[in-house]
């Protein structure tokens, strides 16, 4: 989730993953793939620097895979067609 401040200065914290467009008026437009719109006062560059910090921080936070050694069979995650 990322933070967004609303015009009346109330906090929200927004899925940027529902975020469809962001569009630069005095104040920025988010619409959400829902419809719904929101007037926030950031910046569409700030939002866009929030959302790749956030993705940053879910990529690096996920666990390594080391492969097999040797000849262990791997089982596959999805059945084989």
């Amino acid at each position: 989730m990322i933070e967004v401040t609303r015009i009346n200065d109330s906090i929200y914290f927004v899925n940027p993953d529902l975020i469809l467009t962001l569009e630069a008026t005095p104040d920025t437009i988010i619409t959400l793939t829902t419809g719904e719109k929101l007037m926030v006062k950031e910046s569409p560059e700030l939002l866009i620097e929030r959302f790749i910090a956030l993705k940053r921080r879910i990529v690096c936070e996920l666990p390594t895979i080391n492969p097999p050694s040797g000849g262990e069979h791997v089982q596959p995650l999805l059945p084989e067609a």
